[in-house]
């Protein structure tokens, strides 16, 4: 389907975006840092695990944090939906 070495744009929803502001910077840096060296390249790398229960999300564990994210591979777009502690990453 896609060849290797290809790289997708990240793009952050609104609440991501506000969840990672409230982290200190040196968390922000190390998430942004993981995002960028596991979801960019395709394959990703890294932690990743399909979530059940909800179509088509993934999660990427950063120690205690969790990133979850879909694809869009016609526009070759990774979307980061949420940026959460692990205690909160999986309740509804």
């Amino acid at each position: 389907m896609f060849g290797r070495n290809l790289e997708f744009e990240i793009v952050f929803s609104p609440k991501a975006v506000r969840q990672l502001k409230r982290l200190d910077r040196s968390t922000q840096e190390r998430i942004r840092k993981a995002i960028e060296a596991s979801l960019r390249p395709f394959p990703p790398r890294g932690d990743i695990v399909k979530l059940e229960g909800f179509s088509g999300r993934y999660r990427l564990r950063v120690g205690d944090w969790r990133v979850t994210f879909r694809y869009n591979f016609a526009q070759k777009e990774v979307h980061i939906a949420e940026v959460v502690h692990r205690r909160e990453a999986y309740r509804n």
